[in-house]
């Protein structure tokens, strides 16, 4: 199992600070999630039905010809390399290490490269893996350049997969409505942007041919009822996607000057974290915990990853923080 924020039980056990006491940054969460309303008895006693009105509802927020809910986008992820035989399979480093662990777990010769090595010598691959925006380097790529790279992929039978976890607060730069071109697959995730990490849901954006596939191998009632109800209903919530968007930014920005301010200057960021990369990262990691703050530490490159703060009490909590941290 691969290290992922979020761990608070764990950091509440061995620093002594009780559950409550925590203030966790650790995720690239939204802090400011989606208003769950009451879900109905049924969405737990029946079984969940495919043509429930999900599908087509996210096919309308994703502008994507085809879609697949899935039991949020690790599922996908863990997945798809059972979908193809050995391959050799180029992946964004750094990044979300689960895609280069599920990839050799399937027996398939991967090669963790930078962005601009993938981009500019797709040769050697019939895969590539990219995060966009990614996490936690934060790139964001020309669709243009992404859509050029897939055709280059596509010509021999190979794919591009696009995992857009982060994408939902810059919409225009997705990939979704383009993938009814064979070997394109866009992965998206409700838990970030709808603050919806628990429900464990997502989709999976590809060709009608990779969605059947994929669902055989997934088998069926791939999200759960609760789940399916509570997203159909956010997906198409416009008003609320509008503010989120907007509050999401300003308050990234809100963070990253905070930080600036102690000379933990940011290396990347997007619209739901900071990451900052920094020598003294495993200290500075430690030190935050023992003040009931936990945030994501990388130790390759060293570095912290920040998650936006929920109200200004924690905004106050994580400037005194810094004051002792770092004076």
């Amino acid at each position: 199992m691969l290290e992922h924020g979020g761990r608070l039980h764990r950091a509440a056990r061995e620093y002594g600070i009780p559950l409550e006491e925590w203030l966790d940054l650790s995720t690239g969460i939204s802090p400011f999630g989606w208003p769950v309303p009451a879900i109905p008895v049924s969405a737990w006693q029946r079984l969940p039905e495919d043509d429930d009105g999900l599908v087509e509802a996210g096919k309308t927020y994703y502008e994507a010809p085809h879609v697949l809910p899935v039991a949020g986008s690790q599922a996908a992820i863990q997945a798809l390399p059972w979908l193809r035989p050995r391959a050799r399979v180029g992946i964004l480093s750094p990044g979300y290490a689960e895609h280069a662990h599920a990839w050799r777990s399937a027996g398939h010769d991967v090669d963790e490269q930078s962005a601009d090595a993938l981009l500019d010598h797709a040769k050697p691959w019939d895969v590539i893996v990219l995060i966009h925006p990614n996490n936690p380097g934060g790139e964001l790529f020309d669709p243009q350049d992404l859509l050029r790279l897939h055709a280059e992929l596509a010509s021999r039978g190979g794919w591009l997969i696009v995992d857009e976890a982060f994408m939902d607060a810059t919409p225009q730069q997705s990939l979704c409505r383009y993938t009814e071109r064979e070997g394109l697959i866009v992965l998206r995730s409700a838990g970030k942007f709808f603050g919806l990490a628990g429900a464990r849901a997502g989709f999976v954006c590809a060709s009608s041919d990779i969605v059947r596939a994929l669902q055989r191998k997934l088998g069926p009632w791939t999200l759960n009822g609760p789940a399916r109800f509570v997203l159909q209903h956010a997906l198409k919530d416009q008003a609320w996607h509008v503010q989120a968007r907007s509050r999401l930014q300003s308050e990234s920005l809100r963070l990253a000057t905070l930080l600036s301010t102690r000379e933990l200057h940011t290396t990347a960021s997007t619209a739901f974290f900071q990451w900052c990369k920094h020598e003294d990262a495993s200290m500075l990691h430690r030190e935050f915990a023992r003040r009931g703050i936990l945030v994501r530490l990388f130790e390759t490159p060293a570095s912290l990853r920040f998650g936006l703060l929920p109200d200004d009490a924690a905004f106050t909590r994580l400037n005194d923080a810094l004051n002792e941290v770092l004076r």
